[in-house]
């Protein structure tokens, strides 16, 4: 059940794993007192890497949209988390409006909906799907790509309250709908519409989660004091949970302004991971990703292995980079250290995805990309993906069991996953207008 890993187990990495075991009921202790310092997101994913001497996280994404490629075996742990979250915010909760995203050309991602109703549903929700996109002006029927119908409805406000108003669609009745919470799987990238502005409804996650707001340095930010406090507790070297990182900003690369800022940092970013590899023996060679700073989709992302590709970008490359999800203009980016990943499964490159609901680990899965290398990023056109099959939850490790075990491997990436989940409720805290 477990997908075969032909992971490179170098020295650092199974001490690493091994250490992580061994401190087991410390972590989960130090996990409860955190929870209890800083609420988890309603939801979450973090993209990981493993690159046999690291453990890090690369991404993590507010608004996941991938439910749909978890192991429905363990569909139960997603239902028991959407009660607990539900119940945190809104106790009373018997109704959920659930507002996505709006590119409903995308079946898989209509998919993804599709699978998240039936979470909340399970979770003992009556649960409806409002779009704010300008097209869906009477109820639609679309579906997936898998054939399965889903529901849309057109979003009315009334007064400082969205609803749906009643309609019939197909011979069904659908009665207006008021919820006492609205579930956003909608990352905001092109900023917050009128109508989910001031509203007195529950909005999961907050608006300040989104990326018009949010940026990806102030989470790793974030993260670099949890890695630091974490590393204390296991007594081990941080960097091999964390990725180096840097920002700039005013960067036009249409018209190559900021080519010569973003070089020399890219420059002093090798050279920090250089003197890492040096230290624990690593013959790779280091290299950086260059991504913008909000967003996602994996738009805007470059792999670069010295500060001359920066300035030698052509046409293409600085078209691609220029622009984001709903057509924003790259003006800040992130410079991150990459982490090459050396999983594979049926010999396509692989990096394993982390899903959270509250602070619980409920599955995950594998991008895998058959035309990208261990050195690139896996979130591009031609990607597909590989579930997880947990043999248990990746909460519960074998402590009897050799750390490449496959539950312990496991309990390891939702250990990082759950370090980089707690680095986001610091960051919704920092972010939040009423702790302003």
């Amino acid at each position: 059940m477990v997908p075969h890993l032909t992971t490179a187990l170098s020295g650092p990495l199974y001490t690493l794993e091994k250490r992580v075991l061994q401190a087991m009921p410390d972590i989960e202790h130090w996990f409860r007192t955190k929870w209890q310092e800083i609420p988890a997101p309603f939801y979450a994913s973090v993209d990981l890497r493993n690159a046999g001497f690291k453990i890090a996280p690369v991404d993590t994404n507010l608004f996941p949209g991938g439910f749909n490629n978890l192991n429905p075996e363990f569909l139960s742990l997603s239902v028991q988390a959407a009660q607990v979250a539900v119940e945190k915010i809104c106790p009373d909760a018997r109704r959920l409006l659930l507002i996505p995203e709006n590119h409903t050309r995308n079946t898989y991602y209509l998919r993804n909906v599709v699978e998240l109703c039936n979470i909340l549903k399970a979770a003992g929700m009556e649960v409806r799907v409002g779009s704010l996109s300008p097209d869906i002006t009477e109820i639609t029927r679309l579906e997936t790509h898998d054939g399965l119908p889903l529901i849309l409805e057109p979003l009315v406000r009334v007064k400082n309250r969205l609803q749906l108003k009643a309609a019939a669609f197909e011979g069904v009745d659908y009665p207006a709908f008021d919820s006492c919470a609205i579930l956003l799987n909608n990352d905001l990238s092109g900023g917050v519409p009128d109508m989910l502005q001031g509203l007195e409804q529950n909005l999961i996650p907050p608006l300040h989660a989104g990326w018009f707001i949010r940026r990806k340095s102030q989470h790793f930010a974030a993260y670099d004091k949890v890695v630091e406090e974490f590393s204390q507790l296991l007594q081990i070297d941080p960097w091999l949970l964390n990725p180096y990182f840097d920002t700039a900003s005013g960067i036009d690369f249409h018209a190559r302004v900021g080519e010569d800022l973003l070089a020399d940092k890219v420059d002093a970013i090798l050279k920090k991971i250089q003197t890492k590899y040096d230290e624990y023996g690593i013959t790779q060679q280091p290299f950086a990703i260059v991504k913008a700073d909000a967003g996602t989709y994996g738009m805007g992302i470059m792999s670069v292995k010295s500060a001359d590709e920066v300035r030698d970008l052509n046409r293409k490359a600085r078209n691609k980079m220029s622009v984001i999800k709903e057509g924003m203009q790259v003006s800040e980016v992130m410079i991150q250290e990459g982490v090459y990943t050396f999983e594979n499964i049926n010999d396509a490159v692989a990096e394993p995805v982390v899903y959270m609901m509250d602070h619980f680990v409920v599955g995950g899965f594998y991008r895998v990309h058959t035309g990208r290398g261990i050195d690139e990023n896996l979130n591009a056109p031609g990607m597909h993906f590989v579930p997880l099959a947990f043999e248990k939850p990746c909460t519960l490790p074998d402590c009897a069991g050799a750390p490449d075990a496959p539950p312990n491997r496991f309990y390891a990436y939702g250990v990082v996953a759950r370090l980089a989940l707690l680095a986001a409720g610091m960051e919704l805290q920092d972010n939040d207008p009423l702790n302003a």
